[in-house]
């Protein structure tokens, strides 16, 4: 449908995470009434984010009257490498997380990208899974923010963000029961030219990033 959309000149994209659950809160209309049948799991595939318990009947119940982020175990492997592999699709993260509790997405998206669907499922080559990741996010807000033109690639006068890693050794380490987790194989990360990660470890106190702003027409 989307790709129908664009041969019209329609200006559509389309992202993903590269994982099969989901996660929102669970007072969502989402999980009102008939949302097994449509969405072909049951309470057990629902993982409750603050604890990491699977839900029941009795326990969805509850937590639909206090509401919180529910995880949701309802996607196919094969449609994630399908979706990964379209050539138009962009990769997102996407994900926040609450006192280290929350979706691993948020967390282990990029490092997950190279390691497991680059490095070892085949199913882009590095530099387009680079590309996903960097120049194409950044294209796609060029248009709304044109500070994103020095994001996203590295040429001359271009932001110095730049994340150093082993491509044989990155890797997320992140799950759904401790989502906080660093990755592996990340060497450096600089933002805006101000080293932030150094031999792998998150140096303390330094918050060199300026907001990216644009203007919605």
């Amino acid at each position: 449908m989307i790709a129908e959309a664009r041969s019209y000149g329609l200006n559509i994209t389309v992202e993903c995470y590269p994982y099969t659950a989901t996660q929102t809160v669970i007072e969502s209309a989402i999980y009102n009434e008939g949302w097994q049948e449509i969405l072909g799991i049951d309470f057990g595939d629902l993982q409750w984010a603050a604890t990491g318990e699977r839900l029941t009947a009795e326990s969805f119940a509850r937590y639909r009257k206090t509401g919180g982020m529910v995880i949701g175990h309802s996607i196919p492997e094969e449609i994630v490498k399908s979706t990964i592999a379209d050539s138009i699709v962009l990769i997102a993260s996407d994900g926040t997380l609450t006192d280290g509790k929350g979706h691993p997405r948020g967390t282990g998206t990029f490092s997950r990208l190279l390691g497991k669907y680059v490095r070892e499922e085949k199913i882009l080559s590095l530099t387009e899974g680079l590309r996903k990741i960097t120049l194409m996010p950044a294209q796609r807000l060029e248009g709304i923010a044109p500070v994103m033109k020095n994001k996203g690639r590295i040429s001359v006068g271009a932001d110095a963000d730049i994340t150093i890693f082993d491509p044989e050794r990155i890797l997320d380490q992140a799950t759904y029961e401790e989502p906080a987790k660093y990755s592996i194989g990340i060497n450096y990360v600089l933002v805006n030219g101000v080293i932030v990660v150094k031999d792998s470890q998150v140096l303390d106190n330094i918050f060199p990033g300026k907001a990216v702003r644009g203007t919605v027409r």
